[in-house]
C-alpha cells in the first residue's frame, strides 16, 4: 500500500521512483539553488502537491484563501491611501531646504502665518536664506469670480483656491509648467498663473488643437473691484500633490492688492502672510531658526512689549506640514499622521487575523495529515523536505489570495475613493504593487512557518499507529490565537461605537445658536459686498414667505475668521490685554441666528453711537475681569501699532461655538462698523424644508438683480460640520474595516468549529442515542469557543479604553467612555462568535445518530 502513495504523491521526474526522497533530489539534473535543495522540478512537485491538498480540503482551503484575500485586499487599499497621503510635497526640487515660518506666543498658541515685512527682513538680513516668498489668502480672496470674453462669448466661473504670491514663489516651489516659464511668470504686475483645469474651462480645445493661454486676459472680481490679469503660465495640478491646493496664483504686485500689502509695515499686525524660505545648501536649520527669531525680536520686541504680549518665530520643514501640522490658518485642511497610524495598525492587525486563520486551521488538521507525514518519513523524507513542502502549500494559498485581492481592489477602489475623497489608481502606485507582492510572500512564509515546523516534527511510528502526541502545545497556541483575533475585533467594534457616538454628540450638541435652516449667500466673492447691493437683495428675499429674517456679517459660526484685536479694560494697561475675535454684523444678526443675550441689549439703529459699541460673549467678559452685569457700559481700549481706540460694551451674549468642538470657546465680540466688512455674507433664516423649490425662487431673484454673477449658496449647519470631515472619514473607514475583521475572525472560527464538529461526530451520535437534546449538544460544542471569546473581551476592554481615550483628546468637548459602549462591543463580538459556532453545532446536532455512528 505504500507504493501507490509514494509514486502518486512524491515522484515528479520523468518516471516514478520508489527510492527514498533524499536520493531523488540527487537524480535531478537541474543545479541546486544556493545549496538548499530547491530546484525547478522540486518546486513544481511542491506546488502540485499543494494544489492537490487544496482540492481535497475545499472547505478549509476556501476559508484560508477567502480570509487571506480579504486581509490582503484591505491592506492593499490602506497601503494605497497611506502612500497617497505620504506623497504630498515630495516632488519639489530642494524641498528639504524649504521651510515655513510660523509663530507661537505667550498664551501657548501657534499660528501658521506671519506679518507682511517678515519675508523681506529675513531675505535682506540673513545670508543663510537663498529665497523668500509670501502667500496671501483669506476668505475674501480664496474664491473669486473669474471671467473671460472673446468674440462676444463670455465665460465666468467662481474659482476657488486662489493665492497672491511673491515673484520668487516658483523659485522655491516646483510646478510642472505646460506653458510659460516658472522663474519669470510672476515678475510682471497683474500676472496670473493658472492650472490646466482652469485653462480648459476658459480656453477649451479649438478644432482639436489645445489653445495656448499665454498672453490672454482674465477679469477677476477682487474685493477691490474687477481687475484684468494676463495669463503668464499654465501648470499641471496632477504633477504636484501639495499642502497648497492651488488653482491659480496672482502676482502680489498688482493693481488691486499691492497697495494694501505695501501698507502692512508692522511686524506684529495682520499675521496673514504665509512666509516660506529656501535655505542655502549646508545651512544649519536649528541655528538659522534661532537667528531668524533673534532678527524678529530686534524688529518687533519694542512693539510687542508695548502691546503686552510676546511672540517668537520658528521654522517648520515643508515636508512636515501636510501630515504633522494642524495650526490655525492652515492653507488647507491637512492630513493627520495619527489617522495613518490608526489605519496602518488596522491593516496590520487584519493581516495578522488572516494569518491566524491559516495557522489555526493547519494545526487543527494535524491529525488528518499526521499519517501522511509518517508515511513520508518512513519512506525516507527528511524534516527539511517536509518543511519545504508545507511552506510551498502556504505560498500557493497566499498567491491565490493575492490574485483574488487584486481583482477585488480593482472593483472596490471607486467606492474606497468615494469614502476617502481621493482619486487613487493602482496604475499610479507601482510601489504599492511591489509592497503587496512582498507582503504576500512574507505572509505566506510566516503563516506557514509554524504549521510546517509543527507538522514536520511528528514521529513516524506514533503517527502511523494513530498516536499523535504533543497536542497540548498546538491546542494552547490555537486558543491563544483565537483570543488574539477576537481581542482585535472587539477593539475595532468599540472604536467604531465611540467614534460614531462622538460624531453624533457633535451634531446634537447645542452650539448656542440656530444652525438649522440658515442659508448663507456669499457676497464677498464679487463686487456685491456693499450696503446698497445688500439692501436690494435683502428686500427681495424678504418678499418670499419662506424667509423669516435676513441679516449680514463679515463672518458666521464655522467660517474662517481672521479678525481679532487685543483689548484691555479702561483703567488698566496693555499688559492686561485680552485677545477678542471679532465679526462686523448687521443690527439684527444676533436675533436672526438665535444667539442668547444674557445682559444689556442688542444692536439697534435707534442708537446712533452703536458704531463704537461692542457686544461680547461670556468668555470675553470673564477674561476682562467683569461679571456679565458689571460689563454693561464699561469701556475697553485697544492700542496696536499706534492705532488707538475704544469700544463700549452694550451687551453680553451666552457663550456659543463659533469654532468646531475641537476648540474651547474663546473671547468673541460683535461690532457694527469696525473690524471687517459686515456685508461679506447674507444670512437668511428659513421657515421651510422644501429647499429645492425655495432655492429656485431665490435663484430667480438673484438672476434678476445680478445677471452677470452666478448664484452661490450653502447651509450653515453643513458648513459648520465640515470641520469634522476628517473624523467622519476615519469613522467610515473603521466601520468597514471592523466588519471585515469580524468576518475574517468568524471565518477562522467557522473552520475550527467545523473541524471540531467533524472530530466529535461519533461522540455526538452516542450522546444523541443516550438522550442528549439538540440544545445540550450545541452547548457542549460551543462552550469552549465562547469561553475563548469571553477572555478576548476581557483583554479588549482596557486596550480599547486606552486607545479611544487618546483619540477623544482631540476634542475639547467630548463624550465619556461608558460601560454600555463596552457592553455593546462585547455583545456584537460574542453574538458573531455564537452564530458562527452555533451554525456548525446545530448542523451536526440535527444529524440522525445512526448516520453519525456510521461516520467512522
Amino acid at each position: 500500500m505504500l507504493v501507490p502513495f509514494w509514486t502518486v504523491t512524491v515522484s515528479s521526474a520523468d518516471r516514478e521512483y520508489q527510492a527514498p526522497a533524499h536520493k531523488l533530489l540527487h537524480l535531478n539534473k537541474i543545479p541546486d539553488w544556493y545549496g538548499l535543495g530547491w530546484n525547478f522540478t522540486m518546486i513544481q512537485h511542491f506546488f502540485r502537491v499543494g494544489l492537490r491538498q487544496l482540492r481535497h480540503n475545499k472547505t478549509f482551503s476556501g476559508i484560508n484563501i477567502v480570509g487571506l484575500a480579504m486581509g490582503l485586499a484591505t491592506c492593499f487599499m490602506i497601503l494605497l491611501y497611506i502612500l497617497d497621503e505620504s506623497s504630498y510635497d515630495t516632488r519639489h526640487e530642494s524641498g528639504n531646504r524649504v521651510y515655513r515660518i510660523y509663530s507661537d506666543n505667550s498664551k501657548g498658541e501657534t499660528w501658521a502665518a506671519s506679518a507682511a515685512p517678515v519675508a523681506a527682513a529675513i531675505k535682506g538680513g540673513m545670508p543663510e536664506v537663498e529665497k523668500a516668498a509670501r502667500i496671501l489668502t483669506f476668505p475674501d480672496i480664496s474664491t473669486m469670480l473669474v471671467s473671460h470674453e472673446q468674440s462676444g462669448i463670455k465665460k465666468q466661473f467662481f474659482e476657488t483656491n486662489g493665492y497672491y504670491v511673491d515673484a520668487e514663489f516658483f523659485e522655491i516651489f516646483t510646478y510642472r509648467f505646460l506653458y510659460g516659464t516658472p522663474a519669470t511668470s510672476l515678475q510682471q504686475p497683474n500676472s496670473v498663473v493658472i492650472s490646466s483645469t482652469m485653462a480648459d474651462k476658459f480656453f477649451p480645445v479649438n478644432n482639436g488643437q489645445p489653445v495656448n493661454p499665454i498672453g490672454k486676459t482674465l477679469t477677476i472680481q477682487t474685493p477691490f473691484g474687477p481687475f484684468a490679469y494676463v495669463v503668464t503660465g499654465v501648470f499641471d495640478p496632477a504633477f504636484q500633490k501639495s499642502h497648497l491646493p492651488a488653482n491659480y496664483f496672482l502676482s502680489m504686485q498688482n493693481g488691486d492688492m499691492s497697495q494694501w500689502v505695501d501698507q502692512q509695515t508692522s511686524f506684529i499686525g495682520n499675521n496673514v502672510f504665509h512666509t516660506y524660505v529656501k535655505l542655502k545648501d549646508q545651512s544649519d536649520f536649528q541655528k538659522t531658526g534661532e537667528k531668524i527669531n533673534a532678527l524678529f525680536q530686534a524688529k518687533a520686541g519694542g512693539s510687542m512689549k508695548a502691546a503686552g504680549f510676546w511672540q517668537r518665530l520658528r521654522l517648520q520643514a515643508m515636508p512636515d506640514i501636510y501630515l504633522h501640522s494642524a495650526m490655525p490658518n492652515e492653507l488647507m485642511a491637512n492630513g493627520d499622521i495619527q489617522s495613518l497610524y490608526i489605519l496602518g495598525s488596522i491593516g496590520l492587525f487584519l493581516m495578522l487575523i488572516a494569518c491566524v486563520n491559516f495557522v489555526n486551521l493547519s494545526t487543527a488538521r494535524s491529525e488528518r495529515r499526521a499519517r501522511e507525514v509518517g508515511l513520508r518519513k518512513v519512506m525516507g523524507a527528511g524534516r527539511v523536505s517536509l518543511i519545504r513542502q508545507f511552506l510551498a502549500e502556504s505560498m500557493v494559498v497566499s498567491m491565490l489570495s493575492l490574485v483574488i485581492a487584486v481583482v477585488a481592489v480593482q472593483f472596490l477602489l471607486p467606492l474606497f475613493n468615494q469614502l476617502t475623497g481621493k482619486g487613487i489608481r493602482i496604475s499610479d502606485q507601482y510601489a504599492a504593487i511591489g509592497w503587496m507582492v512582498l507582503l504576500t510572500v512574507t505572509t505566506g512564509f510566516l503563516a506557514g512557518c509554524y504549521p510546517a515546523f509543527y507538522l514536520s516534527s511528528f514521529r513516524p511510528i506514533g503517527t502511523l499507529k494513530g498516536r499523535l502526541l504533543a497536542g497540548f502545545t498546538a491546542t494552547a497556541i490555537r486558543r491563544g490565537l483565537v483570543v488574539f483575533q477576537f481581542t482585535v475585533s472587539a477593539c475595532l467594534i468599540l472604536a467604531a461605537i465611540v467614534i460614531h457616538h462622538q460624531l453624533s454628540y457633535v451634531r446634537s450638541q447645542s452650539l448656542g445658536f440656530r444652525q438649522q435652516q440658515q442659508l448663507i449667500i456669499p457676497l464677498q466673492k464679487s463686487y456685491l459686498n456693499s450696503e446698497d447691493n445688500y439692501q436690494t437683495l435683502r428686500n427681495a428675499l424678504l418678499q418670499l414667505p419662506e424667509i423669516t429674517s435676513v441679516t449680514s456679517a463679515s463672518a458666521y459660526p464655522g467660517a474662517t475668521n481672521l479678525n481679532d484685536m487685543l483689548f484691555f479694560p479702561e483703567g488698566k494697561t496693555a499688559a492686561d490685554n485680552v485677545d477678542i475675535h471679532l465679526a462686523a454684523v448687521e443690527e439684527n444678526y444676533i436675533e436672526t441666528l438665535g444667539i442668547q443675550l444674557v445682559a444689556g441689549r442688542s444692536f439697534s439703529k435707534d442708537f446712533h453711537l452703536d458704531s463704537s459699541s461692542i457686544i461680547v460673549n461670556e468668555a470675553a467678559v470673564k477674561q476682562l475681569g467683569f461679571t456679565s452685569q458689571q460689563a454693561i457700559g464699561k469701556t475697553i481700549r485697544y492700542d496696536v501699532n499706534n492705532n488707538k481706540g475704544a469700544m463700549t460694551i452694550v451687551g453680553v451674549v451666552r457663550n456659543f461655538h463659533y469654532e468646531s468642538l475641537h476648540h474651547t470657546i474663546r473671547p468673541f465680540g460683535f461690532t457694527t462698523e469696525s473690524f471687517g466688512n459686515r456685508f461679506g455674507f447674507c444670512i437668511a433664516s428659513l421657515s421651510t424644508t422644501n429647499y429645492s423649490n425655495l432655492l429656485k425662487k431665490i435663484g430667480s431673484k438673484w438672476l434678476a438683480l445680478h445677471p452677470d454673477v452666478p448664484f452661490d449658496f450653502s447651509f450653515l449647519d453643513q458648513q459648520f460640520y465640515k470641520h469634522y470631515a476628517k473624523e467622519q472619514k476615519t469613522a467610515s473607514l473603521i466601520n468597514y474595516f471592523t466588519l471585515i475583521a469580524i468576518v475574517i475572525a468568524c471565518l477562522g472560527l467557522l473552520g475550527l468549529a467545523a473541524f471540531s464538529v467533524e472530530q466529535r461526530t461519533r461522540e455526538i451520535g452516542v450522546r444523541k442515542v443516550l438522550g442528549a437534546t439538540t440544545f445540550q449538544v450545541t452547548s457542549l460544542l460551543s462552550k469552549d469557543f465562547v469561553y475563548l471569546v469571553a477572555v478576548s473581551l476581557l483583554l479588549a476592554g482596557p486596550l480599547s479604553w486606552w486607545a479611544m481615550k487618546r483619540w477623544l483628546q482631540a476634542f475639547v468637548y467630548r463624550v465619556d467612555l461608558e460601560w454600555w459602549m463596552f457592553a455593546i462591543a462585547g455583545s456584537i463580538a460574542l453574538f458573531a462568535a455564537i452564530v458562527t459556532i452555533g451554525s456548525q453545532a446545530i448542523r451536526i446536532a440535527w444529524i440522525n445518530p445512526a448516520r453519525s455512528l456510521r461516520s467512522e
